[in-house]
């Protein structure tokens, strides 16, 4: 139901830096993962903020990868299944469960959560490692989501990566995806080891 736009820029910027060569790789090696569902429609269920920077720039296509087929699956079940396998979060930029026909139908219909995009930075910053575990950056999101004011964030984004860090290094983090114990310590303030002699 989200992205963070300030990630869909950032990732907007860094293709539009890359070589026609460079970005044709790049785009092979990401190719969207996709259901195939009711009506043999296609459902993203990851790297919607790469599919919103392509728009953003003005890609026309892009390569997909089928995981799955539910196209014999009612249209009615089909979000519920869905569901069941961790291939759908219907969570709204306040961290609400919302019903399936909410969702949106397109990608550019996403709502901007400034909190996805903080998440992200908290990653690139340290404050936690890329997970595997489905939607480990939604919970990030949450976790962020009910420690520092949304308006802070909206209007003060560059100032909001420091109390995320440390945010990110506490105890109350430990059962998040990715979480280390040095979450949030820069690598300049980690001691290093004597010198052999």
């Amino acid at each position: 139901m989200t992205i963070g736009r300030r990630e869909v820029e950032r990732r907007a910027n860094e293709l539009e830096t890359m070589a026609r060569d460079e970005r044709r790789r790049y785009l092979g090696d990401h190719a969207v993962p996709v259901v195939k569902g009711p009506k043999g429609r296609l459902y993203a269920i990851d790297r919607h903020h790469l599919l919103a920077a392509l728009l953003l720039s003005g890609a026309e296509k892009v390569a997909v990868k089928a995981v799955l087929d539910f196209r014999d699956i009612d249209s009615g079940t089909f979000f519920e299944v869905m569901d069941d396998l961790g291939l759908v979060h219907p969570f709204d930029d306040e961290g609400r469960r919302r019903e399936y026909d909410d969702l949106p139908l397109r990608i550019d219909d996403m709502a901007d959560d400034p909190f996805r995009s903080l998440a992200g930075a908290l990653r690139r910053g340290g404050g936690y490692s890329k997970d595997r575990t489905p939607f480990s950056e939604f919970l990030w999101a949450d976790f962020l989501r009910r420690r520092i004011a949304r308006s802070r964030v909206e209007t003060q984004f560059e100032t909001t990566l420091a109390p995320a860090l440390e945010l990110a290094s506490r105890g109350e983090a430990r059962e998040l995806p990715g979480w280390h114990a040095n979450g949030g310590v820069s690598i300049a303030r980690v001691p290093s080891a004597p010198t052999p002699a």
